[in-house]
């Protein structure tokens, strides 16, 4: 993070294949989000107790999600003081959303009940009633789980991102049947010099590539193994005698992973490129019933299918088809994929590719997860910010607005008029000036930032937002595209496609979608790979006091709320130690056989809560301080309690009418009592009722109030409703059941729990 007279560039490398967990357990996103082993239970209903009466109010039904302005209805019953028998109604809300992602919670607060309807009530009780519960609703704070407000949005209006922003082309695509890595440098070789030593590096790629200043021999390191080369961009050798002084650079990597006995075939690339290792010639195993064959010994998706002959393999989120492996290679929509890819059975060993798949359970919760803005408060006070140039601020115009971005610095620094904008770690500050003093800003110029197109490397700073304000503290927030991760026609994708390349005279890092194999899992969210997962790649490093590769999302992004962007690890300061894996990265994670593809799928991810802080880009460590105490933010929020001894199972259609599900069936209420509306129906068709003509022949069939009660019931709304009710239940429960690991430890979560019955107390 900039600050202070120089800064540390830190570069994370996650060594993660796209898929290491059976996609029957589906949570976290949009998550995703990061499994918290801290999840919290959160049942409804819940209650608010006030003089005049006890308010149970049911699981929230959402209508829109927009920014942090939840707006949807509820079902509740009322129990005046002094009396037994509840009075159901249901209430139209707008109010507020903050987000926890450490415990996985939502606080539903600043509720304002905009409308009631009380099916059960006379006008004058039901005027009463309705001040009651809006006096109530005012002070109160409804608690829910993430699972269950991502799940319950499925029926909810959501913001999108533009789909026709993002670029699909190709990047180039390389197999090989040995162990290999992939040594990526963005373009031609960019060397800075390591201050108070012979030495100089190569600042453009995220491995340590190290020269003596200005010779041939070049030498390449993980910390465990030593390559070496007289022409950085091939001939890359094992190397059995480095330099001392080189080697005293490096200290020896956290990772416990044994050096491989065979030393991987380093790959050089020089442009977007992706590369596919299999263990030896691709062995295809087949699923789907046969429609489809895929790789097993690769941690690639690398499917066929039978009936065309045509090969797809997925990379960062996008599908890939072609005839044969030497291509050519085109994009294919996630939404126009063979049938076969939806017949992936959830339990098999490449489950893991459904959430790429539109129109599965897996993507639709990805999605959902991700229309949850994380939020936090910021206290004024102690928000810092600081930006560093290299010589004055230059500024550049971005095509097709009014904005202009600073090309010298590693920050994201946006000028619009005479004002300054800066995004730092997800929150917006401002200046009159390019050189600071920053402040939090209250508000941005929404109009004209939103304008910054997918091929501007600021483009993520779209998806950062200021809600709310005081005077002491600034609510924000930032969706998925912060990250970098992106709906694409029903599933998420990690990068815009574009390639970003450096300005002339500056080197910074820039956001790659492709050249480091991205993939996604519903666990962790987007991971890092280098082609195949061997303990030689197994490393994060720290160059001291960097410019580009700096450990902040302005650049970066793990996408979806999971994963770190891999920096570049640029040069600027006075250390000259390179710091070879300070992060938690093979140490927490079980790839099971690395040889078999079936293994690293079906095996999930361990979880600690390390991982957990790493989720949310408010929770981190050097971020904590300048957030604000959620507990003071929300000290005049009167915690609605969960009622335990009530079922879940009461909701409201759009028209008001309450119902609940019960095993015999849906019921409504009406007259102070509930009326089994299938029973009705059933009723009605047996007598050969045509229900389009109901009203007409009101005098044959509806002789009572409560049957023409019924027939207003939008049951198929409340039946998705149920549904989402309970898938959220399901995804709760799944959340709660991932271990509590202590760090370092590997552990696996179980599978998902079927089930879902009719009635439910959560």
């Amino acid at each position: 993070m900039p600050g202070g007279s120089g800064f540390h560039a830190r570069v994370m490398i996650t060594m993660k294949s796209l898929v290491r967990v059976r996609a029957l357990v589906a949570p976290a996103f949009l998550g995703a989000l990061v499994a918290s082993a801290t999840a919290q239970e959160t049942p409804f209903p819940q209650e608010i107790t006030v003089p005049e009466a006890k308010i149970v109010v049911y699981q929230p039904q959402p209508e829109k999600l927009a920014g942090n302005v939840l707006t949807g209805r509820a079902a509740m019953s009322l129990v005046p003081t002094g009396k037994a028998e509840p009075i159901f109604g249901a209430f139209w809300f707008t109010s507020v959303i903050d987000t926890d992602a450490e415990s996985r919670t939502v606080l539903i607060r600043d509720i304002k009940v905009t409308r009631a309807r009380w099916p059960d009530s006379k006008a004058e009780d039901e005027r009463r009633f309705t001040q009651v519960v809006e006096a109530a609703a005012a002070k109160s704070g409804l608690t829910i789980s993430t699972d269950r407000l991502a799940a319950s949005l499925k029926s909810a209006e959501r913001e999108q991102e533009s789909l026709a922003a993002l670029k699909n082309d190709p990047p180039k695509i390389v197999f090989a049947n040995e162990l290999a890595v992939l040594l990526l440098y963005d373009g031609q070789p960019v060397w800075g010099d390591v201050e108070t030593s012979p030495y100089e590096r190569a600042l453009n790629t995220p491995y340590v590539v190290v020269r003596e200043k200005h010779a041939k021999t070049s030498w390449l390191s993980s910390g465990q193994l030593w390559y070496t080369s007289g022409d950085p961009l091939s001939g890359w050798q094992p190397a059995t005698n480095p330099p001392a002084d080189l080697v005293k650079m490096l200290p020896k990597p956290e990772s416990d992973d044994p050096v491989p006995a065979r030393p991987p075939r380093i790959v050089v690339a020089t442009e977007p490129t992706e590369l596919i290792v299999t263990d030896g010639e691709p062995k295809w195993k087949s699923v789907s019933a046969g429609e489809l064959l895929y790789v097993e010994n690769t941690e690639t998706p690398w499917l066929r299918e039978v009936a065309s002959g045509q090969m797809y393999v997925l990379l960062s989120g996008r599908w890939f088809r072609a005839k044969a492996s030497d291509g050519p290679w085109a994009f294919v929509r996630p939404d126009q994929l063979p049938e076969a890819f939806k017949k992936i059975p959830p339990g098999s060993d490449i489950s893991g590719v459904r959430v790429s798949v539109a129109g599965t359970g897996e993507a639709e919760d990805a999605l959902l997860d991700g229309a949850i803005p994380q939020t936090t408060a910021v206290k004024r006070s102690e928000a810092r910010f600081e930006a560093q140039y290299q010589g004055e601020p230059k500024f550049e115009p971005i095509p097709g607005t009014s904005v202009k971005n600073a090309v010298n610095t590693p920050a994201q620094v946006l000028q619009v008029g005479d004002r300054y904008y800066a995004v730092d770690n997800g929150v917006w500050f401002v200046s009159s000036s390019a050189k600071g003093p920053w402040a939090v800003a209250d508000t941005v110029p929404e109009d004209e930032i939103q304008k910054i197109p997918a091929s501007s490397p600021t483009y993520n700073v779209t998806h950062v937002h200021v809600y709310q304000s005081t005077p002491e503290v600034v609510y924000v927030g930032y969706t998925p595209g912060y990250r970098w991760a992106f709906p694409y026609y029903g599933v998420p994708v990690y990068g815009t496609g574009y390639y970003y390349p450096r300005y002339p005279g500056y080197y910074y890092p820039r956001p790659a979608t492709f050249g480091f194999h991205v993939g996604y899992n519903p666990w962790t969210g987007w991971n890092f790979g280098m082609s195949w997962n061997v303990g030689f790649m197994h490393f994060g490093m720290r160059w001291g006091g960097g410019y580009g590769g700096n450990y902040r999302p302005g650049y970066g992004c793990g996408g979806w709320y999971g994963g770190y962007r891999p920096g570049w690890g640029g040069y600027r300061g006075g250390h000259n130690t390179i710091n070879v894996g300070s992060i938690n990265i093979g140490n927490n994670i079980n790839y099971g056989n690395r040889t078999r593809v079936a293994n690293n799928i079906r095996n999930n991810p361990s979880f600690n809560r390390q991982n957990v802080s790493r989720d949310n880009i408010y929770n981190r460590a050097e971020n904590r301080a300048r957030n604000a105490d959620r507990a003071t933010v929300q000290r005049n929020v009167q915690q609605a309690r969960s009622n335990r001894g009530l079922n879940n199972d009461v909701l409201a259609d759009r028209n008001g009418n309450v119902v609940r599900k019960t095993p015999s069936g849906w019921e409504a209420r009406d007259g102070n009592k509930w009326q089994n509306i299938d029973k009705d129906a059933a009723r009605q068709k047996a007598q050969g009722v045509d229900r389009g003509q109901v009203q007409q022949r009101a005098q044959n069939v509806d002789r009572d109030a409560a049957r023409q009660r019924a027939q207003q019931v939008d049951r198929s709304q409340v039946q998705q409703d149920w549904q989402n009710r309970q898938r959220g239940r399901e995804r709760e429960t799944a959340q709660r059941q991932v271990p509590r690991s202590a760090p370092q430890q590997r552990s696996q979560p179980r599978s998902r729990p079927s089930g879902g019955g009719a009635r439910s107390r959560r």
